[in-house]
């Protein structure tokens, strides 16, 4: 990259841009984590994050990465050998059992294609099988980043309603929250993980754990061990605004500042804004000539595009490529997807000529890579910004 100038152009799905006015925000001093001045900011975030997720109830906010919100929620509910059910729909769903089988837990895993979200039917079949209830939870990744694929939580919920089975819903929205419409009381979810590095345009460090009562019900009796995660302590001092042990406090300062912009602009603008730009990179791909990862377009992710590159090509180089010469920075595939797709980020702070810009780059390492693709991809775009594509259905796309 010597000698390539302008700004960096960082269009991985995650950690996004962060905006002057977070980054501002989070250079202010250190403030006392016991203080009044304190108080006040931990009070006005643990209530205005709730509207995030779409509840009235407790989101409890961690100085971790997701990957500890996914902890915080197995530990906080279920106890050793506890079933869990999950559903192998891409990188992060394999990771997430992982973390889960570790812990001791028993995980029941449907195997998916990497392409597909998770389908009701097979979950209500495997929960009606289940006539002991030894199924103590459902965890869900509502939109898997390896894969650029969205989950239809509301129908797996409904499939654990047909079953008529009382396990908790678990759902990572670590790529969607901010960004995807999505309810967690709404959808009956019990624990909804999050994080601060995508669609609330922070960098990394917080995560999040909005919880039911249900969920903090069945904390009272989990007995996987727990102290950092434990939701009883942060419950107990978050009421008064504190933290039962040092928090992010600058980062704290900053997600005040996120949740002011996304207020402002508005959730549905945002979900829209995002669709918006979806269709944009989708509509340019096509044109290029290229697959996208996720099969069905109902099912395609509203903040990152999966593309698979043809055969005999390396997505790898072509990011490389890209990288060097234009200086931006694209998401490369992983476990089974290593350079076989690359991967466009289009969420957080994020806007026409940006998106623009990226698909101009991208277009131009085709080029030079050598690698077959129909010329005028970026044109195509801007037909979908400037509404020409708008009436396009979806699921027609």
């Amino acid at each position: 990259m010597q000698g390539v100038s302008g700004r960096h152009f960082l269009q991985i799905p995650g950690p996004t841009n962060t905006p002057l006015r977070i980054l501002a925000a989070i250079a202010q001093p250190t403030i006392d984590h016991r203080g009044p001045e304190f108080q006040e900011l931990g009070r006005n975030v643990l209530t205005r994050i709730r509207p995030l997720f779409r509840t009235a109830q407790p989101v409890i906010i961690y100085p971790a990465s997701g990957t500890g919100a996914w902890e915080a929620a197995l530990v906080n509910t279920l106890s050793p050998g506890d079933r869990v059910l999950m559903v192998e729909t891409g990188h992060f769903a394999s990771l997430w059992n992982r973390l889960a089988q570790r812990l001791g837990l028993m995980v029941d895993l449907i195997t998916g294609d990497w392409r597909s979200g998770a389908d009701a039917d097979t979950i209500e079949a495997k929960l009606r099988a289940d006539k002991e209830h030894a199924i103590k939870a459902v965890a869900i990744v509502h939109n898997e980043t390896s894969t650029g694929v969205t989950s239809d939580i509301p129908s797996v919920r409904r499939a654990i309603d047909r079953a008529g089975h009382p396990a908790l819903l678990l759902v990572d929205t670590i790529s969607s929250l901010a960004s995807v419409d999505y309810r967690h009381d709404e959808w009956g979810v019990d624990v909804t993980v999050g994080g601060s590095q995508k669609g609330l345009m922070l960098p990394p460090g917080l995560s999040f754990n909005a919880v039911s009562p249900k969920a903090v019900a069945a904390a009272s009796t989990a007995r996987l061990s727990r102290s950092f995660w434990d939701w009883e302590e942060m419950l107990s001092a978050n009421k008064n605004g504190f933290f039962p042990y040092t928090p992010s406090t600058n980062l704290l300062q900053g997600l005040r500042v996120a949740l002011d912009m996304l207020e402002e602009q508005g959730l549905d603008a945002v979900f829209q804004r995002h669709l918006r730009m979806a269709r944009a990179v989708r509509g340019c791909v096509r044109h290029w000539g290229f697959e996208i990862q996720a099969a069905k377009m109902s099912e395609a992710s509203s903040t990152l595009t999966a593309v698979r590159v043809p055969a005999g090509f390396s997505a790898d180089a072509l990011r490389a490529e890209i990288l060097a010469s234009s200086s931006v920075s694209l998401g490369n595939g992983l476990g089974p997807l290593a350079d076989r797709v690359f991967r466009i980020g289009h969420l957080g702070d994020f806007n026409d000529p940006a998106l623009l810009g990226s698909l101009a780059a991208i277009e131009m390492g085709l080029a030079v890579r050598g690698i077959p693709h129909r010329s005028g991809g970026v044109e195509s775009a801007m037909s979908t910004l400037l509404g020409r594509n708008a009436a396009q259905p979806i699921a027609a796309e």
